[in-house]
C-alpha cells in the first residue's frame, strides 16, 4: 500500500490525505466508464493510500455516489474521509428520449432541480446516504452555488439568499449535531469565497478551477482570508481540466472545454521550463497547490486505475527549486505563490 501524508482540513477534526479522489469522471463526465472499470480505479486509488474521496449527486445524475459508495461500503469506515455535496434535488425523469443529460455522456435518467432551501439541503443529503449506502458522509459541501451554473448574478443572489435565510439552518443543524464534521462549498469561479465568509462559519471550500499553474487570481484576498479565517482549501481540478496533465495537444481541455488560444500558449511556456529542469508538467501541476497554507488536498479526477498510478508517482516527484523559480522569473507564475 502506498503512503500519502495527511493534513487537517481548516479547522475541523477531519485530516485528508494530501492526494485525494475526485469523483466526477466516474459519473462518466468525458467517457464512459464500465461499473467494473470503475470498480478497479477506486480499488488502485485505496491501494496507493488515497484515503479521501469526494462526490456528488450531480455527477453523473447518482452514479458517482452509487460507484463510490459501492466501493467504499466494503473499507473500515474509519480509514477514509468522504465528502459529497448539496444543492440539486434529483427525480426520475418521465421522458427518457427528450432526457438531456448536458455535459455528462453516460449518468443515469435522474433530473434535478435546484434547491438550497432546508428542506432541500435535508432531502438531498438523505437521498445521498441512501445511494452511497453508508450512515453518514464527513463532509457536506454547498454546490456550484456561481455564475458557471446559475448564469446570471441575479440567480446567484437569488439562491445565495435561500442559502443564508434557509439552508444554512440544515448545515449548522447537520454539523452541531455531529451527523457530519464539516461545511463547505464547492466553487468554479473566484468571488464567492468572501460572500460565504462575510456570512457564515465555512470550514472549506473545494475550488474547482481559480488555482492551478495557470491561474492563482485568488491570491488577491480570497486565499489570504482563508488562512486569516482557519479555513482549509481543497483543490478540485488541479490539471485545469486536462490541459495540465496532457499538455497543449490538440483537443485539450481547459476549463471543462476546450482549451483556447492563449492557454495552450501559456502552458506551451510553462510546459518548456518544466522539460528544461527534466520535470513532467503534471507534477508540477499536482505538487504546486499544495505549497499554500491553506490548501489540504488535491483530488483529481480519474477513471482508470492508471490514472491514480499516475497521480502518486507525480506526487512524489522530486522538483528542483530552480523550476518555480524560473517560472516566476518568466511571468508564468506569480511572485507571491507559494512554492514547495
Amino acid at each position: 500500500m502506498g503512503d500519502i501524508a495527511k493534513r487537517r482540513l481548516g479547522r475541523t477534526d477531519v485530516s485528508v490525505t494530501e492526494l485525494g479522489f475526485g469523483g466526477a469522471p466516474l459519473g462518466e463526465l468525458f467517457e464512459p466508464v464500465s461499473e467494473e472499470e470503475g470498480q478497479r480505479t477506486l480499488q488502485a486509488a485505496w491501494d496507493a493510500g488515497v484515503r479521501y474521496f469526494d462526490t456528488a449527486p450531480f455527477y453523473g445524475f447518482g452514479k458517482s455516489e452509487h460507484r463510490i459508495g459501492r466501493f467504499l461500503r466494503g473499507q473500515p469506515r474509519r480509514e477514509f474521509v468522504l465528502s459529497t455535496k448539496v444543492g440539486r434535488v434529483f427525480q426520475a425523469t418521465r421522458d427518457l428520449d427528450r432526457f438531456d443529460r448536458g455535459s455528462w455522456v453516460g449518468g443515469l435518467p435522474f433530473e434535478f432541480a435546484f434547491d438550497y432551501s432546508y428542506d432541500g439541503i435535508m432531502r438531498s443529503y438523505e437521498d445521498s446516504l441512501q445511494r452511497l449506502g453508508l450512515h453518514a458522509a464527513d463532509l457536506l459541501l454547498i454546490h456550484d452555488l456561481d455564475r458557471v451554473c446559475h448564469a446570471t448574478d441575479e440567480r446567484v443572489n437569488a439562491y445565495m439568499t435561500q442559502i443564508l435565510t434557509s439552508g444554512w439552518r440544515a448545515l449548522d443543524e447537520l454539523r452541531s449535531s455531529g451527523q457530519i464534521r464539516g461545511v463547505g462549498a464547492g466553487l468554479n469561479l473566484p468571488g464567492m469565497i468572501p460572500r460565504f465568509l462575510d456570512h457564515v462559519a465555512m470550514d472549506f471550500f473545494i475550488v474547482a478551477m481559480p488555482y492551478t499553474l495557470l491561474d492563482q487570481k485568488v491570491l488577491d484576498a480570497e486565499f489570504p482570508r482563508c488562512v486569516e479565517q482557519g479555513v482549509g482549501v481543497v483543490i478540485g481540478s488541479v490539471f485545469a481540466s486536462g490541459v495540465l496533465a496532457t499538455g497543449p495537444v490538440e483537443g485539450a481541455r481547459y476549463a471543462y472545454g476546450l482549451a483556447p488560444a492563449e492557454v495552450l500558449e501559456k502552458t506551451r511556456r510553462i510546459e518548456a521550463v518544466c522539460r528544461r529542469r527534466h520535470v513532467p508538467l503534471p507534477a508540477a501541476a499536482l505538487q504546486f497547490p499544495l505549497a499554500h497554507p491553506a490548501v489540504a488536498a488535491v483530488i483529481p479526477g480519474a477513471f482508470k486505475p492508471e490514472h491514480v498510478q499516475s497521480n502518486a508517482q507525480l506526487l512524489r516527484h522530486p522538483i528542483p527549486p530552480d523550476l518555480w523559480a524560473d517560472l516566476k522569473a518568466e511571468g508564468l507564475l506569480r511572485e507571491d505563490a507559494p512554492t514547495p
